[in-house]
């Protein structure tokens, strides 16, 4: 049962890769420097060919996370490899996101096995259960999103705190020490947010008794406020300091070295540049209650109802949700709310709801509301599956990017030289530099089917049409759909649609009872036989069109 359930948590992240293997643009900074880091080294006469150098976004972030991911990666791709697994870079982007993947799954499986001895094996069930028909952490968790990196050892942590006995009133005081220093490292390192997170667990530690204030210093966890307090020795505050500072050290050292910038320490940068500096609000400002009205419902799905359950049946679901909700209300404070800076909170909203569903299914079977509260328990479940379903369907048409260009390089793949450009739409979508196959760097590995040419990926983002026209290199375009490209493009007489891709345009509903008195018992019977899909259609349009030069 155990290891089927963690095979369930591994196989259902793998899937959502499978499904969706590109990107989009915020996942592209930590997946291009993996590629970077596979493909040239890390010796400093490497560093000039990273593209950050020419793509460096807004802030600067870490590559600690794309350092750790690509020597993971390593030794998995070369045993694929050699196996015949691997023979593109596209596929080595599918691996690398694998490891990811798995790297989060490993993640969940701890927190399900002290799901399992804190509050049983039926709870245990039902939060991968849970965990699995949900969308967005098995979606993403295999994403290069510096929130993916963060997710892991927060998820460590709350192991480290809820992996004891049910009948245990706290958790051993070494494993409430290393779930704060990692959840500081973190902090620190990956995500700065995740110090809001820290800071409620941290003083529901300290009234809970589960460990001392100076023990708390020690470990680093609250030292902006070691003034606090009468009985501490200098020789607490040094090793509180020294804590902090061993993790900034590490981020710096490693990150001015990849940025050529001293001294350098992203996670800082951003939280300056965004909450010191308020430009976080120039990608948008959402209501103060938007985490809890928006976000946390689509990210929980039928969760939700279900933990509220939990919290009311549970002393212990009450005291893992309210550092979770004191985080979410801290944290809705800043103006510009993304669903991805709290989801660090969902797996424990799981354990909750787990509890809750639990409760649900446990009733006698023989009365009906025995009977009722199971079908609701599972109908939240089935009702989660097909959200997700639907959700996967829609991702997996909505990278147009890295359709284009994967059928760009087979097309053209007997081609020597061949310079495309690449529009911004394209780029954003899924045009990663693991998709770029017939240009250079050639990762080396066993059965890489790399082909030998140099053709040129152009990603410039200020040549306008009449310059691609007019530059005679340029062989062929990935341009945006529409008007504009008729207008820039095909009205120069120089350019033939080669072909075109199509994304997600919205949903079709084709209701059994329409055309009821035309064709009654056909339209019945085609709603019946084919189910689901017959009732809504994905509808989808042109969103690229490749170029090729007449």
């Amino acid at each position: 049962m155990s290891f089927a359930l963690d095979l369930l948590l591994l196989a259902t992240g793998w899937t959502h890769v499978w499904l969706a293997p590109y990107t989009k643009v915020e996942e592209s900074f930590n997946l291009h420097a993996t590629h970077d880091v596979l493909s040239y080294g890390v010796a400093p006469d490497a560093l000039h060919n990273y593209d950050h150098f020419v793509f460096s976004g807004v802030v600067p972030r870490t590559f600690i996370g794309s350092l750790i991911l690509a020597w993971l990666s390593t030794p998995i791709l070369h045993i694929a490899s050699a196996f015949g697994f691997i023979t593109s870079k596209l596929d080595i982007q599918i691996a690398v996101r694998l490891v990811l993947s798995s790297l989060n799954a490993f993640g969940l499986i701890l927190l399900r096995r002290a799901v399992f001895k804190r509050f049983g094996r039926p709870t245990g069930l039902l939060f991968v259960l849970l965990t699995c028909s949900q969308s967005h952490v098995p979606f993403w968790m295999g994403r290069t999103l510096p929130n993916m990196f963060a997710l892991f050892p927060v998820n460590l942590a709350f192991f480290l705190l809820n992996n004891r006995a049910s009948n245990s009133l706290k958790p051993s005081t070494l494993s409430v020490h290393a779930a704060f220093s990692i959840l500081t490292f973190t902090a620190v390192v990956f995500r700065s947010e995740v110090a809001i997170l820290l800071a409620p667990l941290a003083l529901q530690s300290l009234f809970l008794q589960h460990t001392r204030f100076l023990s708390l210093i020690k470990v680093g966890i609250i030292s902006a406020i070691a003034s606090i307090g009468t009985s501490m020795e200098p020789d607490y505050i040094f090793r509180s300091i020294l804590n902090i500072l061993l993790f900034v050290a590490l981020t710096v050292l490693v990150d001015s070295y990849f940025w050529d910038q001293w001294p350098l320490w992203p996670e800082f940068n951003g939280l300056y540049f965004n909450v010191f500096q308020g430009k976080s609000a120039e990608w948008g400002v959402s209501p103060a209650h938007a985490y809890f009205s928006s976000h946390l419902p689509k990210l929980l799905l039928g969760s939700l109802p279900l933990s509220a359950l939990g919290a009311l049946l549970d002393a212990r679901i009450r005291s893992l949700l309210i550092p979770c909700l004191a985080f979410i209300a801290l944290i809705s404070a800043l103006g510009h709310k993304e669903w991805r800076f709290i989801v660090y909170a969902v797996p424990v909203f799981n354990i909750a709801a787990a509890r809750g569903a639990r409760w649900m299914v446990s009733r006698r079977k023989g009365r009906f509301f025995g009977r009722l509260l199971f079908l609701g328990a599972t109908g939240i479940i089935a009702a989660n599956l097909l959200v997700t379903v639907m959700y996967t369907r829609v991702s997996a048409a909505n990278y147009p990017g890295g359709s284009a260009l994967a059928v760009f390089n087979k097309r053209y793949a007997d081609w020597e030289h061949v310079h495309v450009h690449i529009s911004n739409l394209a780029a954003q979508t899924g045009a990663s530099l693991f998709l770029q196959d017939h240009s250079p760097p050639h990762i080396a590995l066993a059965h890489s089917a790399s082909a030998p040419h140099h053709w040129v990926y152009n990603k410039t983002e200020s040549l306008s049409p009449k310059a691609i026209t007019a530059s005679s290199q340029i062989t062929h375009v990935i341009a945006e759909a529409g008007p504009e490209s008729q207008k820039g493009y095909l009205k120069t007489g120089k350019w033939d649609i080669a072909f075109s891709i199509e994304g997600f345009s919205g949903w079709r509903f084709n209701l059994p009872w329409r055309g009821w008195r035309v064709n009654n018992k056909a339209k019945i019977y085609e709603w019946v036989s084919q189910g689901l899909g017959s009732v809504m259609e994905m509808d989808t349009r042109e969103e690229l069109w490749v170029l090729e030069r007449t």
